[in-house]
């Protein structure tokens, strides 16, 4: 079947080659004019890559000339080498010190002098993300006894100070204040603070002449930020001896401080210690934790006790602190 089939195409094929041949033999032997010569693709195609070569040219030439902007950097950059080469010459020209003998022999250093202060770190914080992290759940229990001590001596002794306690802070918001701040508040600040977010005027922990306001989340992280902007520099590795450090989380505000002395108490997130500034001794720790604190002014309303010189009084409802060494008018 399929050699039929093969005969029958071959056959049609032959065909029609007869029949053209024969109609162009009968046609007269004129032969039509020659149509224009096509232009080369060869010569189109190099007239096309010629013109993209042209204006890569342009582009590259056009990139290459400095404008205005990139000349005043490149001038600037040159002055700052300069600068820094010519501070270089200095201190290579400074006398190196050398170590003096002791009475044992082994070379000593040369006392150089007081700190220098350096920009302090912690104050240019990294970011990092917002993490919610968990508290240890003793810590807490703990944090919420010693709070339930003072809000329970509050509450039947001195009604007015019991109603400054603000309410519970959120986890949340302790969180991003960590974030933006770059330092882990301690487990017992956040339980305390989880408890009661600040106060609303003068609180418990008043003890000074004045009060003092406790600070909620978003307080501690604004004055963090106001102190950092004032006071941006370090002078080593103890914060006590310096009159803020960033990584000091400051939690409250003694009221009508002499500006001379610094007006917060601070919990240090590098271990948790509580310090205020006693007008004498600077920044000192004054107390290991947070949680030592809320036992100390507990175990003092409860007991008469004093909380570094200052002893519990109420006069119409208020909770005052008055100097231990003096009588109470």
């Amino acid at each position: 079947m399929l050699k039929l089939v093969r005969l029958a195409l071959t056959a049609v094929i032959l065909t029609a080659i007869a029949v053209r041949l024969r109609r162009r033999a009968q046609m007269p032997d004129r032969q039509p004019p020659p149509p224009p010569p096509k232009p080369v693709r060869g010569t189109r195609m190099g007239l096309a890559w010629a013109a993209i070569a042209g204006i890569v040219a342009l582009t590259l030439g056009a990139a290459l000339i400095p404008t205005e902007a990139q000349e005043a950097a490149a001038s600037e950059w040159r002055a700052y080498q300069a600068e820094q080469a010519a501070m270089t010459a200095e201190l290579e020209r400074l006398p190196t010190p050398t170590a003096r003998p002791s009475a044992m022999g082994t070379p000593s250093p040369i006392p150089t002098g007081p700190p220098v202060e350096i920009p302090d770190p912690n104050c240019s914080p990294a970011p990092r993300p917002v993490t919610v992290r968990p508290i240890d759940p003793e810590i807490r229990r703990a944090v919420n006894r010693q709070w339930r001590r003072i809000e329970r001596w509050l509450r039947a002794n001195a009604p007015r100070t019991y109603r400054t306690l603000a309410g519970p802070g959120r986890a949340r918001t302790i969180a991003i204040a960590e974030s933006q701040m770059g330092v882990d508040f301690p487990d017992d600040l956040r339980a305390s603070l989880l408890r009661h977010n600040g106060s609303r005027g003068r609180s418990v922990f008043g003890f000074w002449f004045h009060g003092a306001d406790t600070l909620g989340v978003r307080e501690i992280r604004d004055t963090w930020r106001r102190l950092c902007s004032w006071e941006r520099t370090d002078l080593g590795d103890d914060p006590a001896t310096e009159y803020w450090n960033g990584r000091m989380i400051p939690f409250l505000y003694f009221a009508e401080r002499d500006s001379e002395d610094m007006a917060y108490a601070v919990v240090d997130s590098a271990g948790g210690a509580v310090g205020w500034d006693d007008t004498i001794s600077g920044m000192a720790p004054r107390l290991p934790s947070t949680y030592a604190l809320l036992r100390a002014v507990a175990d003092a309303l409860e007991h008469g006790r004093a909380v570094d010189g200052w002893r519990p009084a109420v006069q119409r409802g208020v909770l005052r602190w008055d100097d231990a060494g003096q009588v109470s008018p």
